[in-house]
């Protein structure tokens, strides 16, 4: 199924029946009064998030949800049946704006959580409702309220712990792979990942984590140049990030230093939040050189870059270093599980 990360829905409540003017007609009571019942409510239109669904892409499909109507009062007090509540499955994840205000109405982001997003239309009043002294035969009836319609603006942001940051061919997909039973597509060409991938590592007897990694940016990414930016937002919601470097580009004119800068120059344009996650540095293909030279290597790129956070030397390819890597990134994320409620 193609990834599908945004879409349009409209929705649209029930509206509300109408209530019944209606008057006791009985041989035994000569003088009866009013008896119209009110009219059912409308069906109100809620999201769910659901397990197991990845796309909007259902949305391409079926764009517009209706919720059913109450229906009308009758006579004897009758009220009219209500419609039933619309419940929209989509994705865990999803991030719910009004497109016509852009208001946040909600995050979808635990599974089984439920958004209203329209308001069931309230039925109407029978005319018993208008009785009084000095009106004992009332004909006067509620016509039911009409259901709120909105246009919902549907953005999903995949749900992970770790996400992986780059250019493209830089190994990411290699990267998770390597370390989960998640298989993307690899070649040795750029923009091979044309959608995010997600990965479950595990590092033991409950404990484990998911990766995700996204399509590789390009310098002047944040103006529209290549892929990745359309899905940067999917690593909003990562704990930490995974910034990583080929330590010796295909390209002879490549400065793994300059395209690492640049990298994040477009991560600081694109959302400074984003820009003050966590960031380890991982420095991949190493089985392209020998040990030392690319130790040396690394302790070089990590200098010219000034960085001084955890950073890590694997080869994505043959699997080396990423066992100490997940390690790393299992333990970081358990103690940041254990500080949250502190905070």
């Amino acid at each position: 199924m193609k990834f599908v990360d945004e879409a349009i829905a409209r929705v649209q409540a029930g509206n509300g029946g109408r209530g019944s003017a209606s008057f006791r007609r009985e041989k035994s009571v000569p003088f009866g009064g009013p008896d119209g019942g009110d009219g059912g409510h409308g069906g109100s239109v809620w999201l769910r998030a659901m397990e197991g669904i990845n796309t909007l892409a259902d949305f391409r499909i079926a764009r517009v949800f209706k919720a059913p109507s109450g229906e009308g009062g009758s006579a004897n007090g009758c009220t009219g049946r209500s419609g039933e509540e619309l419940f929209i499955l989509v994705p865990v994840g999803t991030v719910v704006r009004d497109a016509e205000s852009e208001e946040l109405l909600g995050d979808l982001a635990v599974v089984g959580q439920e958004l209203k997003v329209a308001q069931g239309g309230k039925g109407g009043w029978g005319n018993t409702r208008f009785k009084s002294s000095t009106n004992r035969a009332p004909r006067q009836f509620g016509p039911g309220l009409p259901g709120e319609k909105r246009t919902l603006a549907l953005e999903l942001k995949v749900i992970a712990d770790v996400g992986l940051l780059g250019l493209p061919n830089a190994g990411k997909s290699t990267l998770i792979r390597a370390v989960s039973a998640a298989r993307p597509r690899v070649a040795d060409y750029p923009f091979t990942t044309l959608y995010p991938n997600l990965g479950v590592v595990y590092c033991g007897e409950h404990r484990s984590f998911v990766m995700a990694d996204i399509p590789g940016l390009i310098e002047g990414a944040a103006e529209g140049a290549g892929l990745g930016i359309r899905f940067l937002k999917h690593l909003q919601r990562t704990r930490v990030l995974l910034h990583l470097v080929d330590i010796l580009p295909p390209d002879p004119d490549a400065d793994p230093v300059r395209d690492a800068r640049a990298i994040v120059a477009e991560l600081k344009k694109f959302s400074g939040e984003l820009a003050g996650k966590p960031r380890w540095l991982v420095i991949n293909k190493r089985d392209l050189l020998p040990d030392a030279d690319a130790e040396k290597l690394a302790a070089d790129i990590a200098r010219r870059l000034r960085y001084r956070g955890p950073r890590f030397l694997i080869s994505a390819a043959t699997g080396r270093g990423t066992r100490e890597l997940a390690d790393a990134l299992m333990n970081f994320l358990e103690q940041q599980a254990t500080a949250q409620p502190a905070a």
